[in-house]
């Protein structure tokens, strides 16, 4: 059996497990030995990477696929653990969802499921599992932001807002656990060669031009999120070019970003 490592008789808890980052971030946990809580719509998808995880590397996993938005899924996935005696304690904030489109033309449908998944049951699912990691003396909250929260982006409203209450809630509330032994991270990744990147209408015609080190592989950003979230950092970017590009944006007035903005949108519409 492999070596179990530091992780081991800890459970980390990862929504969207079914697919791009998600899965990957499961593949790293129970690399370092974490059994596994997995959690996404899709059951086949789920099971098979759960049976996966088991025979390589020797954890602990439990598939439950749950669609989030749904009435009382938070609740319900809290209860369902407590009914098992599963402590989490780490809780992977990875499932969300991007459309792109300009706001006045986007189905209302999607703006809503964005708002429901995004920020909705990320908030819900961090306020079900902090309190148990607090009395516990230990634990780690990882929330998948994106580099887009530091860049408003037009056909990207709505999705961009979702990134940044992200990081501004969560790093409010790493300040609120400090010295608790819990801490909170907000990952921003940039583009990432996940199936997410071909929702944005934009991006997805110039995918074969875009030079191979603009876009990183998701299996190197789990392995960044990771050790972000262990060192309990409040807020991190993967990769050397997302971080140069923050730094660039955080340095421009806010005049600038925006007429940076409203030209992107006008090129978007041509």
């Amino acid at each position: 059996m492999p070596d179990r490592g530091e992780g081991a008789g800890r459970t980390a808890l990862v929504t969207g497990a079914s697919a791009g980052i998600g899965v990957e971030l499961a593949r790293v946990f129970a690399a370092h030995g974490y059994d596994l809580v997995l959690v996404a719509r899709s059951a086949d998808r789920l099971g098979a990477l759960a049976e996966t995880l088991r025979r390589e590397r020797g954890v602990a996993v439990r598939a439950i696929p749950t669609d989030l938005v749904a009435p009382g899924a938070p609740e319900g996935l809290r209860d369902a653990l407590a009914a098992e005696a599963v402590h989490v304690d780490v809780l992977v904030n990875d499932a969300g969802m991007l459309r792109s489109g300009r706001f006045l033309s986007m189905d209302a449908g999607a703006i809503v499921g964005m708002l429901e998944l995004n920020v909705r049951a990320l908030t819900l699912l961090t306020r079900l599992f902090v309190a148990p990691m607090l009395e516990a003396g230990w634990g780690r909250i990882l929330n998948m932001s994106s580099i887009v929260a530091a860049q408003p982006l037009p056909s990207m409203a709505v999705y961009g807002a979702t990134k940044a209450y992200i990081v501004a809630f969560t790093e409010a509330l790493a300040m609120e656990l400090d010295g608790s032994g819990v801490t909170a991270t907000a990952f921003c990744p940039g583009f990432t060669a996940t199936h997410m990147v071909d929702e944005i209408a934009w991006v997805k015609p110039m995918r074969k031009w875009l030079p191979s080190f603009t876009m990183m592989e998701p299996e190197e950003v789990a392995r960044s999120g990771y050790d972000a979230c262990m060192r309990g950092e409040a807020v991190a970017v993967p990769g050397a070019l997302n971080r140069a590009s923050l730094a660039m944006l955080r340095a421009q007035p806010h005049w600038l970003r925006h007429r940076l903005g409203a030209l992107m949108g006008r090129k978007i519409a041509d």
